[in-house]
C-alpha cells in the first residue's frame, strides 16, 4: 500500500512538473500590464529609488549585455537576448524609450523590463539588450555615447516590441541637434535641453 501511495505521488509530482514546462514555467507573460515600479534596492552600496518619470530624458552611455539568455528580467519575463530589450535601474517596468546613438543619429524605440546597468562608473545610464545594441549599431563598440528619452509609441510599435521584433524605422537626428547634444554631453550636463516643445511628450515621426 504505502509503495502505490509513492508511485501516486510520484505521478503526481511529474504531471505538475510537465504541465509547468508547458506554461512556460515561471516566467512572467510578455505584457504592458501591469506597470511595475518596485520599492527602493541596493547595490554594491548604491541606493535606488524606482519612481514613475514621464518627462526622462537623459543624456549618457549605453551598454549592452547577452549572456543570460534564459534567465529572468526584474519584471519576471524571460530575457531573450536577440529582442529589442534593456535595463534601466529606476524607471517603472516596462517603459518605453528611444534611444539614440549620438555618434550616428540612428534613433530605435526600446522596451525597458530589466534592472541595470550597475557597473560603476563611465556614467552608464542604459544596458541595451545584444538585439538592441546590433539595432543600434553600437553592438561593436559594447559602450557608446546615447540619448534616453521617455515615449509612449503606438500600440502598433508596442505589439511588435513585445513579440520580440523592432518598432517602425525612426528617421536619424538631424546633424544640429545631434551636435548639441554631443556638446552638452561633453560639458557633462545630465540632462539635454528641450530643443523643441516638451522632451517627454509622445513619439513623433
Amino acid at each position: 500500500m504505502l509503495d502505490q501511495i509513492n508511485i501516486r505521488a510520484a505521478s503526481v509530482l511529474v504531471a505538475v512538473l510537465i504541465l509547468s514546462g508547458c506554461a512556460g514555467g515561471n516566467y512572467r507573460p510578455v505584457s504592458d500590464t501591469p506597470v511595475r515600479i518596485g520599492r527602493p534596492y541596493i547595490v554594491r552600496g548604491t541606493t535606488f529609488v524606482p519612481a514613475a518619470d514621464p518627462t526622462y530624458d537623459m543624456l549618457g552611455y549605453a551598454s549592452w549585455y547577452g549572456a543570460e539568455s534564459g534567465n529572468r528580467t526584474a519584471n519576471g519575463e524571460r530575457f531573450r537576448p536577440r529582442w529589442i530589450t534593456a535595463a534601466h535601474t529606476t524607471l517603472p517596468l516596462p517603459t518605453y524609450v528611444e534611444v539614440t546613438a549620438l555618434e550616428t543619429g540612428r534613433r530605435i524605440i526600446v522596451r525597458i523590463n530589466d534592472r541595470g546597468p550597475f557597473a560603476t562608473g563611465g556614467g552608464r545610464i542604459i544596458d541595451l539588450s545584444r538585439g538592441a545594441a546590433d539595432e543600434l549599431g553600437i553592438k561593436a563598440q559594447g559602450h557608446a555615447p546615447v540619448r534616453v528619452r521617455r515615449v509612449e509609441p503606438s500600440e502598433k510599435d508596442r505589439a511588435r516590441l513585445r513579440a520580440g521584433k523592432p518598432a517602425s524605422e525612426l528617421p536619424p537626428l538631424p546633424p544640429g541637434r545631434l551636435a548639441n547634444l554631443r556638446m552638452q554631453l561633453a560639458t557633462g550636463m545630465q540632462a539635454p535641453i528641450a530643443e523643441s516643445g516638451n522632451p517627454g511628450a509622445p513619439l513623433r515621426r
